[in-house]
């Protein structure tokens, strides 16, 4: 025989295990809501270092953020434009690499590995690139023309 509890004992174990649950859930959502916001502090802090030329603190905030976000390519996307800046471009290339990895039809990225490419000379991936820009682009379409004439001069 089992031991039965009554009906208002039932109910307040119930309950109980009702509110219990609610706490853990908002207490792991404020706890998510704080971290992802902290995270993106470290975006927002990178941009402005790096528009005020601080590119080593702005290095560090980004790697902070990749950390944070692996999947996110804005972070990918800056750091490669640091290395640019740099001449390191072996991480200028590897970071533009992941970024058309986790979004293959990113305008800013395709334009700039073009234009890595062209100065590689490695021609045929830089046509294959402009391809793939000419048909993604929204925002930076009056740089067809450039990366036209571009890989037009370097053809011939």
């Amino acid at each position: 025989m089992m031991f039965k509890l009554p009906n208002s004992l039932q109910i307040i174990l119930l309950m109980s295990k009702k509110i219990f649950a609610l706490i853990i859930l908002v207490f792991f959502n404020c706890n998510v809501t704080v971290k992802s916001e902290e995270s993106s502090k470290f975006l927002n802090q990178g941009k402005k270092n790096f528009e005020k030329k601080k590119y080593e603190e702005a290095q560090i905030d980004f790697e902070k953020y990749i950390v944070r976000y692996p999947k996110d390519f804005n972070g990918y996307l800056y750091l490669s434009k640091i290395f640019k800046i740099k001449n390191q471009n072996d991480k200028y290339e590897k970071n533009l690499n992941t970024v058309l990895l986790l979004e293959p039809k990113n305008e800013e990225a395709l334009y700039m590995m073009v234009l890595k490419k062209l100065t590689d000379g490695d021609y045929d991936l830089a046509t294959k690139k402009f391809e793939t820009f000419k048909q993604s682009c929204k925002k930076l379409c009056a740089k067809k023309n450039e990366l036209n004439n571009l890989i037009k001069k370097s053809k011939s």
